[in-house]
C-alpha cells in the first residue's frame, strides 16, 4: 500500500502503469502487487469482527462498534486522509472516497448483517462478489435523480454533490460490502484446530486461485475487460491478470483473494524471526494508514522545493484536478527512487507505530480502539 502510494506521488511515469501498450514489466508489476492490499484489508476486517464477537462481545455490542467505527472511518477519508493526506488543501471542491470510505460503509452495513447466523452472512457476501458483474451493463444515466446512488453503489465515477461540489467514488460499495460479509462468514473457519484451520484455508485459497483460471481463460464472465493475445507472452500473462479493480470485478477479487489465503495458512504455522517487525504495522494499520499518506505527501514536496524552489501543484486536489498550475515536465524519478523512498517511509514510521501499539496493548481505553 504504502509503495503504490509513494509511486503516485513520486513517479515520473505519466500513463497508467497497467496500460500495456506504454508500460515495462517492473512497472506493471509494481503497480498489479499492490492489488492484493484492499481486498485482504476488508475480508480480514469481517474476519476480525467474526472473532471479537466470539470472543465476548455480545451481537449488540458488536453491532454497534461497527456502525460507529464505520462513520468513523467515512469520515476520516473524506477529511484527514483528503485534506491531509492527498492534497494538502482544505477547500472542499472535490471529494473523493476511496478505500476508509469503502471500508466505512461496509462496516455499517455489516453492522446489521451481524444479527444474522454467521453461514447466512458468508452467502450473502459471496453471492454479492459473484453476481454483482451481471449489472454492469446498467448506467447512472438511466437512473434519473438517484444517479448518484447507483454511482456510489456500483459504478464508480463522479457527480456533482452541489454546483460547486465534486463527489468522486473510486471505492463503490458493492462488491466491498459482500467482500467484508465474506470474511465475516470465514473467521468460524480459525475457530478449527491448527491443522484442519490451515487446510481448509489453504483449500479454500486454492479452490479460488483455480476459478479465477478457469474463468478468465473462458472470457465468458467477470471482468468487464477481457484478456487478449499481445506482443510477447509475457505481457499475454499480463493481459490475463490484468483485471478490473475499480469497481472489483469477480475475477479481480478470486484473483487476489485466493493466493492471499494460501499465503495465510502457511503465516498460521508461525511468525518467521524475519517478518516479526512487521506485526508492528499490522497491530496498528489505521494510525499507519494515517500517518503515511501525509509523510509521502510532505516528503514529495520537499523533493520538489529542492529541485524547483516551488511546489505550488503539490497543494489541491490530484482527482480531476483543474491544471491551475503547471507541473515541471521532467517532475518525478524512477522505480529506483520510488523504492528507496518507499523504504524510507517504512523505516521512519515504524518507530512512532510501536510506540503506539506498546499503548494500546498497556491500556484499554474504549477510544483506542478507533485508532
Amino acid at each position: 500500500m504504502a509503495l503504490d502510494h509513494v509511486r503516485d506521488f513520486f513517479t515520473n511515469v505519466k500513463f497508467d502503469p497497467l496500460d500495456l501498450t506504454q508500460t515495462n514489466p517492473t512497472l506493471f508489476m509494481t503497480r498489479w502487487f499492490t492489488h492484493f492490499c484492499a481486498p485482504v484489508f476488508i475480508l480480514l476486517a469481517g474476519t476480525g469482527a467474526f472473532l471479537s464477537g466470539a470472543h465476548g462481545k455480545s451481537k449488540r455490542e458488536l453491532s454497534w462498534f461497527l456502525f460507529t467505527r464505520g462513520l468513523w472511518l467515512a469520515l476520516l477519508e473524506i477529511t484527514w486522509v483528503r485534506c491531509l493526506g492527498w492534497e494538502f488543501n482544505f477547500q472542499f471542491d472535490v471529494i473523493p472516497a476511496a478505500v476508509l470510505w469503502a471500508i466505512g460503509w461496509s462496516m455499517v452495513a455489516l453492522a446489521g448483517l451481524v444479527f444474522l447466523p454467521p453461514w447466512a452472512v458468508a452467502v450473502f457476501g459471496i453471492l454479492m462478489i459473484a453476481l454483482h458483474n451481471l449489472f454492469d451493463p446498467v448506467r447512472a444515466e438511466t437512473w434519473g435523480k438517484l444517479d448518484w446512488l447507483w454511482i456510489v453503489l456500483h459504478q464508480g465515477g463522479s457527480f456533482q454533490l452541489t454546483s460547486s461540489i465534486k463527489f468522486i467514488a473510486a471505492y463503490p460499495l458493492v462488491p466491498w460490502i459482500g467482500i467484508m460479509a465474506a470474511g465475516y462468514g470465514f473467521g468460524a473457519i480459525l475457530l478449527h484446530g491448527p491443522n484442519r484451520r490451515r487446510r481448509e484455508i489453504f483449500l479454500f485459497g486454492l479452490g479460488l486461485s483455480v476459478l479465477f483460471v478457469l474463468l478468465r481463460g473462458s472470457n465468458l464472465y467477470g471482468d468487464p475487460s477481457p484478456w487478449s493475445q499481445q506482443t510477447s507472452a509475457l505481457f499475454t500473462v499480463f493481459s490475463f491478470m490484468d483485471c478490473r479493480k475499480y469497481p472489483p470485478s469477480l475475477l479481480y477479487v478470486l484473483m487476489t483473494l485466493g493466493p492471499a489465503l494460501m499465503l495465510l495458512a502457511w503465516l498460521d504455522r508461525g511468525t518467521t524471526r524475519l517478518l516479526r517487525p512487521v506485526l508492528v504495522f499490522g497491530r496498528v494499520p489505521l494510525f499507519f494508514y494515517l500517518l503515511h499518506l501525509p509523510l509521502i505527501h510532505g516528503l514529495a514536496l520537499l523533493a520538489a522545493l529542492v529541485r524547483y524552489g516551488r511546489a505550488d501543484w503539490m497543494f489541491g486536489s490530484p482527482f480531476g484536478a483543474t491544471g491551475k498550475f503547471t507541473i515541471p515536465d521532467d517532475n518525478g524519478f524512477g522505480l529506483p527512487v520510488v523504492y528507496l523512498t518507499w523504504i524510507l517511509v517504512v523505516l521512519m514510521l515504524y518507530p512512532v507505530c510501536k510506540w503506539f501499539a506498546e499503548v494500546k496493548r498497556r491500556r484499554r481505553a474504549a477510544w483506542l480502539s478507533y485508532l
